[in-house]
């Protein structure tokens, strides 16, 4: 699984939406067309591009800690505390991460689950500090005792970083680590999903880029992602299934900086591409419909 954080389906207009602008490869190559909120849904032979409501009946602009929380616990969120809430997860939410994120209970289950990302040393200095403002990814590891991949992993080739080339260690963290092609990485990962039951990769950029805007960032991000999606994809085990989702929309829409109320992204291929496709059509569906899948 790919969590992407902030990309939803959008107009078919490339003064607003990136994937009509640049294009976007993973698309019209592998599913024939781009989609948008005028043809929202495409199936191919183990293939499918589908939307998700991230609203939950929940009036108000949708923000990741909620809808975080909703993907990775299968609750309504929004509707638990009342409103859209984010980035972080609200604190009542907290328990219900303890006890139900996805980690945990496919542990539960004897399943081997493994989180994919690596974290700089600053990151651990901060949860060492007793600081907890964390997404719920990350959030739902440490609760659950999952192993959160350091530095050495990367170089080790047995992690990726959230912007998937190792870009950001390198140029901001001073980190001497080779910036890598988006076929390393998409190998790495599958490589990954070869030795556990459930991965999971976050990419969160997409919403930073939606927020800020940043033209140079944009482009550069927006062609490295196409390609490792497409490598994943044209790289997947035979019996494996990939999904990506995401918590609500922003990317999709450049003419303003906010979330938008456009429906969540899925991408969803393999042998359960079918199912997830049809089993999902709220983010609070697809931590059940994934275990389901796994189990």
């Amino acid at each position: 699984m790919i969590f992407i954080d902030g990309v939803g389906i959008g107009e078919n207009d490339p003064l607003k939406n990136p994937f009509f602008k640049f294009g976007f490869n993973t698309f019209t190559k592998i599913f024939g067309r781009i989609p948008h909120l005028s043809d929202q849904r495409i199936s191919i032979t183990n293939g499918a591009v589908f939307p998700v409501d991230p609203l939950l009946d929940i009036p108000g602009i949708p923000l990741s800690g909620t809808g975080q929380t909703s993907i990775f616990c299968g609750i309504n969120a929004p509707r638990f505390i009342n409103q859209h809430f984010g980035p972080y997860p609200y604190s009542t939410l907290i328990p219900i991460i303890r006890e139900q994120n996805i980690f945990a209970e496919l542990i539960k289950k004897g399943k081997s689950v493994a989180f994919a990302n690596a974290y700089p040393k600053i990151f651990f200095d901060y949860i060492n500090s007793g600081r907890r403002r964390l997404s719920v990814t990350t959030l739902s590891c440490i609760l659950s005792d999952v192993y959160l991949r350091k530095i050495k992993d990367l170089y080790q080739g047995k992690a990726l970083s959230a912007e998937i080339d190792n870009r950001r260690f390198v140029e901001r963290l001073n980190y001497k680590l080779p910036i890598i092609k988006h076929e390393l990485a998409a190998r790495r990962l599958v490589r990954l999903t070869r030795e556990h039951d459930f991965t999971l990769f976050e990419i969160f950029h997409t919403d930073h880029i939606g927020h800020g805007r940043n033209s140079e960032m944009l482009i550069q991000f927006h062609t490295l992602l196409d390609s490792f999606l497409q490598s994943i994809i044209q790289n997947l085990p035979d019996d494996t299934t990939f999904l990506l989702c995401s918590d609500h929309g922003n990317y999709e829409d450049l003419s303003i900086k906010s979330h938008t109320l456009n429906p969540s992204l899925a991408i969803a291929y393999g042998p359960g591409a079918d199912y997830l496709s049809k089993r999902i059509s709220n983010l609070t569906h697809i931590k059940e419909a994934l275990m389901d899948l796994i189990l």
